[in-house]
């Protein structure tokens, strides 16, 4: 995926010694990729996600959820922190002292607009040749939330949500989030 030459590319050991700033650091083919903190909106809709999450994953025992800045270790050369992610309790296992070591069994990014191609691009990509079964992909600014599954390596529509609708998950078959609940109206 990586046209950068070997010698240039940074990896997890590279990574781990990156300051805690509040910049969020990600290796994606060993390039290094940095993300300003996001937006008062992006974070408004991510801990919305991330409450619906927790509390659907804590009455049911299925797993938990983590926000970024959560580290997730796909290889020594992708190394990515999803706005939000899920690791089912059979793979809490994955669950490192420093990272999620493994592919999460559900992501979600928030588009911005200085993360929104490496989200529909790059990670997508990454993430289906990891394995993580489901990916959301959250516009924040169209008010909309695209599920995609995996299957056959790689990711199709499962649904497509907008504010008005009630998000639903392949994965988390008893999961239903009002998104009225999860995206702020506009003033």
């Amino acid at each position: 995926m990586s046209t950068l030459p070997a010698v240039y590319r940074l990896t997890y050991a590279d990574w781990r010694r990156l300051p805690e700033d509040g910049t969020r650091y990600e290796l994606i083919a060993g390039e290094l990729l940095m993300s300003p903190a996001p937006s008062v909106r992006h974070q408004r809709i991510s801990m919305a996600l991330a409450f619906a999450l927790n509390v659907h994953l804590q009455a049911t025992g299925e797993g938990i959820v983590l926000a970024a800045p959560t580290g997730v270790y796909l290889s020594d050369e992708d190394v990515v922190e999803p706005d939000l992610l899920v690791v089912l309790t059979e793979h809490a296992d994955r669950l490192g002292e420093q990272v999620v070591e493994g592919a999460p069994d559900l992501v979600v990014e928030i588009l911005s607009p200085g993360t929104a191609r490496r989200d529909l691009v790059a990670k997508r990509e990454l993430y289906a040749r990891a394995g993580i079964p489901e990916y959301w992909i959250v516009d924040s600014e169209g008010g909309s939330v695209e599920v995609l599954a995996l299957q056959a390596g790689a990711y199709v529509r499962a649904g497509l949500y907008a504010r008005a609708d009630t998000l639903r998950s392949p994965l988390l078959a008893a999961l239903e989030i009002p998104l009225q609940e999860v995206f702020p109206a506009r003033a």
